[in-house]
């Protein structure tokens, strides 16, 4: 019988063979002077599946075979992303314009959960972004998202627990879903149309388990909290503890892009600039009420202070005494992280002698509980916390400024109120 032809590519060392079964045959075979040299990558079948076969040479034996050749220096190289491959899609989606539009914070989680599927060695020893993208069908993603949703960890006794991580699993097939269409639109003719990871049903929680919720803190916490942060040293954050529950602001926005700048400038003495990363939403925030009295005094009094002594730049710096630094650097690093600001917090938090597991986020939800117990309207509540909604009228923005006005005196009202300070 003829041998059928095929303009298939091979890898280095890779030659096919046409078997009696009429499918073809794949085997690595080093050259015979690397034999000669005592070269430990021997000669192997790789099955019939091409796109297996190439996979395990380009990713496993090849690499193995280099870093003898070159004693350990191809090590040193980064690994080429192979067109048309899920790291070759990934590298396209972190060149493309879109990456850089992404919020900080976004971008982190998208590249931990890219890495985390690319990463995942399959049953054949291959990893997954070496995988060519016209062999992702659908049964394969749901099948990747089974594995990646469950890990085995070990506990300090040695006992293996298996446990679920379905958030990260989801960002993870979220991550893919977005490089998948900015792979459509950047290399139409070499990414499939057809996104696997689209429409995958994905659920925030598995059947029956309770909803996750952020544990809100209460205002006499919040004191607590703040008399404890300033004992140690840490003023910018027992005043952005305030900020975050008076003005309802995420920890991203207080340490990453609150500056001196926007709390009353020359031209608007009397008003804040809040801007709401999350949903893009900004407003100027009314200081005093219409007869001219402080809405915020004791947080007015403290970020006064603050910009007192500094010129421009993030509101809020490690200006504790028991820094590194001799100059006060801001809490956020440059990539964007605020996982030194949240280790401090837990620090003070469990130093206070409060619940373990409060955070700084249970600050801004106990500003929205006690919102909610001042018996804001719906409308009042989402002018303070910038939420958008399906109802909101055109002419929202006209009323903002008497909401928030009315949200400022209600919440000190109940305040008063229940004795927790004084006029």
């Amino acid at each position: 019988m003829r041998v059928p032809r095929t303009v298939q590519p091979l890898p280095r060392y890779v030659r096919r063979k046409w078997l009696k079964k009429q499918i073809w045959a794949y085997f690595f075979e080093p050259p015979t002077w690397a034999k000669t040299n005592g070269c430990p990558v021997h000669a192997e079948a790789l099955g019939t599946d091409y796109e297996s076969a190439s996979n395990k040479a380009e990713t496993i034996l090849l690499p193995l075979f280099d870093s003898w050749r070159t004693g350990g220096l191809s090590d040193l190289s980064p690994q080429r992303s192979i067109p048309g491959t899920f790291d070759w899609l990934v590298k396209i989606f972190k060149e493309h314009r879109s990456w850089s539009e992404i919020d900080k914070a976004t971008r982190r989680m998208y590249e931990q959960g890219l890495n985390l599927v690319g990463d995942h060695v399959l049953k054949d020893g291959c990893r997954v972004g070496s995988k060519q993208l016209a062999s992702f069908t659908r049964g394969f993603v749901d099948a990747l998202y089974a594995k990646l949703l469950w890990v085995e960890e070990k506990e300090p006794n040695g006992q293996t627990v298996r446990r679920e991580r379905r958030r990260f699993a989801n960002a993870a097939m979220t991550a893919c879903r977005r490089a998948w269409f900015i792979g459509i639109r950047a290399q139409e003719k070499v990414v499939p149309s057809a996104n696997p990871f689209s429409r995958m049903g994905l659920k925030s929680r598995a059947a029956g388990q309770a909803p996750r919720q952020t544990p809100t803190a209460t205002w006499e916490e919040l004191v607590v909290f703040r008399n404890k942060a300033r004992e140690l040293s840490y003023h910018s954050i027992a005043t952005a503890a305030l900020v975050a529950w008076e003005w309802l602001q995420r920890e991203e926005h207080l340490f990453g892009s609150f500056e001196v700048k926007h709390y009353r400038p020359a031209e608007r003495p009397d008003s804040v600039h809040v801007v709401h990363p999350k949903t893009g939403e900004e407003a100027w925030w009314p200081l005093f009420d219409a007869a001219g009295r402080p809405l915020f005094p004791e947080l007015m009094t403290e970020l006064d202070a603050i910009k007192k002594d500094a010129i421009a730049g993030h509101m809020f710096r490690r200006t504790h005494e028991h820094r590194r630094c001799a100059v006060p650097l801001p809490w956020i690093t440059e990539r964007g992280e605020l996982d030194y600001v949240r280790a401090t917090v837990k620090k003070i938090i469990r130093a206070a002698g409060l619940r373990d597991e409060l955070s700084f986020s249970s600050f801004r939800h106990g500003g929205f509980t006690e919102g909610a117990d001042a018996d804001l309207t719906d409308a009042e509540l989402r002018a303070a916390g910038r939420h958008r909604s399906a109802r909101q009228l055109p002419t929202y923005a006209k009323r903002t400024r008497k909401q928030l006005v009315s949200v400022a005196a209600k919440r000190r009202a109940e305040r008063t109120k229940a004795a927790n300070l004084s006029e």
